[in-house]
C-alpha cells in the first residue's frame, strides 16, 4: 500500500494557502488579521464554512446584527472571491475600504455579490463596519 500525500485543504478565500496558514489561523483566534483586506477575505472564508462566531466577532459593535442565523436561510455554494480594489486599510490606518465581488449560486442560480466593504480598526484590530452593494 503506497502512502498518498496528505493535502490540506485550500484556503476558501482564494489565496492559494491552505486553510489553516490562511484564514484558518483567524477564524480559531490565533491572530487577528492585520489588513482590512485580510479581514475581508477571512470573512468571506467563514460565510463559505458557516462560521457566524467569527463573523459577528469581526463586525464592529455600532452595525452589528444581533444574529445572522445563516442555517435558516437557503443552501448557499460560494463559488470564488475577487478583490477589485482596496484602500488604505494597512497596519498603521485607521480606515480602509475594499472593493469585491463573491460569486455564489442559490438553488443552482449562479448570483454574484459586489460590494465595497468599510472597514475600522479599533484598539489594534480590524472590523467590518459596513457595505455598499453594487451593481
Amino acid at each position: 500500500m503506497s502512502a498518498r500525500p496528505c493535502n490540506p485543504p485550500a484556503c476558501p478565500c482564494g489565496s492559494g494557502q491552505s486553510l489553516a496558514a490562511c484564514c484558518g489561523r483567524y477564524h480559531g483566534g490565533e491572530q487577528w488579521p492585520d489588513t482590512a483586506v485580510a479581514l475581508m477575505r477571512s470573512r468571506y472564508s467563514a460565510y463559505v464554512l458557516g462560521d457566524e462566531a467569527y463573523l459577528l466577532a469581526s463586525w464592529h459593535p455600532d452595525t452589528r446584527p444581533a444574529a445572522l442565523n445563516l442555517a435558516d436561510e437557503l443552501p448557499v455554494k460560494w463559488l470564488g472571491l475577487s478583490v477589485l480594489d482596496q484602500q488604505a486599510g494597512q497596519p498603521g490606518d485607521s480606515h480602509g475600504t475594499v472593493s469585491f465581488v463573491a460569486r455564489y449560486k442559490v438553488n443552482g442560480r449562479a448570483l454574484r455579490l459586489a460590494e465595497t466593504s468599510r472597514f475600522v480598526r479599533e484598539a489594534g484590530r480590524w472590523c467590518y463596519l459596513e457595505g455598499d452593494v453594487t451593481a
